[in-house]
């Protein structure tokens, strides 16, 4: 069992809080890009495959970066890459309106994903010096993340949608908002205990460990993004939902992600985090099975349940990762929140492949096997603080 939650001061609270609200705002333009998607097609008459290659633009670049960066923080605590990035990423998504051929597009929307890249890593370091060893302020961080990635389309909606894509600019101002956050936020006075322990050489990597870890986490990153990708068609073509209904089931899976990350921080306070993620798995099974079998109004139970039990474990992957890798806490923190995760990306076209063949109720029905494969692989693995 782990100790109690270390005690957090109020003014490190109010830290933390305004963290989480500058991984909002950089989130944010993760889901702003795949938003745009629709207005790049109307607007500019891009095609479907030309348009998703701005959004595979924005997440490859990514993805593919941050676990550089987490590795460069390792060497070198690079706080002020906090609010440089979250200019970074909100200059590419506003630089869309200004850039009128594909390949300009494409580049600022890179630009917009390597800001995002090179945030997580830093922020998310920053954060457990801010938190320390309180699971619920830290999952304050994963949270705020979710949110922002939630709003998007809704903003996105209520400006591009109105106005145009030559209203882009306008989606800057979550940007500066999350910098003056930033800027609120109090220096440290002394090395924090978690940078200060790793520089002391205290504690060994455990790679083994980790990369079981990671292979946890990729079995939950197809199973979320495909579901993300799919839920909408799955409902309306297999439920015989609305449209327009059929799209406020992927606002359920949403949201139900942020009560999962705040369920996730309180559980952790009491009990082993490898056991909080084997439990959360092994309930996602059913639950995701149910989804896409049980028909009526419970299937919209099921959505919501599903969100909830794939997102307990998200910010508690960042803490163990670090904890595995505690003299390399930077690339720890790329690979779970980057790398690891983008797997769901790439495994998403392959889903739409198989469902053009056997049908989409079939394609992602397998997914509900993934979260028992991630139980299987962290059978036997202990929480690094449990044994402390």
């Amino acid at each position: 069992m782990p100790g109690p939650a270390s005690a957090v001061s109020p003014s490190a609270r109010r830290d933390a809080r305004l963290l989480a609200y500058s991984h909002l705002t950089v989130d944010f333009y993760q889901g702003a890009i795949a938003a745009l998607v629709p207005f790049l097609v109307l607007e500019r008459g891009y095609t479907y495959a030309a348009a998703a290659g701005i959004v595979l633009a924005s997440s490859l670049s990514s993805s593919i970066v941050q676990p550089v960066f987490g590795a460069v923080d390792d060497r070198w605590r690079l706080r002020w890459l906090i609010p440089v990035s979250i200019f970074i990423a909100g200059a590419g998504i506003a630089g869309v309106a200004i850039s009128e051929s594909f390949p300009l597009t494409a580049l600022v929307a890179s630009a917009s994903g390597m800001g995002v890249a090179a945030f997580h890593p830093v922020g998310a370091g920053r954060a457990r010096e801010i938190s320390g060893e309180n699971h619920v302020v830290m999952s304050w961080f994963s949270l705020g993340g979710n949110i922002g990635f939630a709003i998007a389309p809704l903003v996105v909606a209520g400006t591009v949608g109105v106005l145009g894509l030559g209203a882009s600019p306008l989606l800057m101002i979550p940007a500066l908002t999350g910098i003056i956050a930033i800027a609120l936020i109090r220096r440290p006075r002394s090395p924090s205990p978690v940078r200060s322990a790793r520089t002391a050489g205290m504690g060994r990597d455990d790679w083994r460990g980790f990369t079981r870890l990671s292979v946890a986490i990729m079995c939950r990153s197809i199973v979320f993004v495909g579901i993300g990708s799919f839920i909408v068609l799955f409902m309306h073509q297999y439920r015989g939902v609305p449209e327009g209904l059929a799209a406020a089931s992927l606002f359920v899976f949403y949201l139900g992600g942020a009560f999962g990350t705040v369920i996730g921080g309180h559980l952790a306070r009491r009990w082993p985090r490898v056991a909080i993620l084997r439990w959360a798995y092994l309930t996602a099974v059913p639950v995701i099975a149910g989804m896409l079998i049980i028909p009526g109004p419970l299937a919209w139970v099921c959505i919501g349940l599903a969100s909830i039990v794939l997102y307990v474990p998200f910010s508690l992957h960042v803490t163990l990762g670090q904890d595995l890798l505690p003299r390399h806490m930077g690339t720890a923190s790329g690979v779970t929140l980057g790398l690891a995760v983008s797997i769901g990306g790439l495994a998403s076209p392959v889903i739409g492949a198989l469902a053009d063949r056997i049908g989409l109720e079939s394609a992602l029905l397998p997914l509900a096997a993934l979260p028992a494969l991630a139980v299987c692989v962290l059978l036997g693995m202990r929480d690094p603080r449990a044994d402390g």
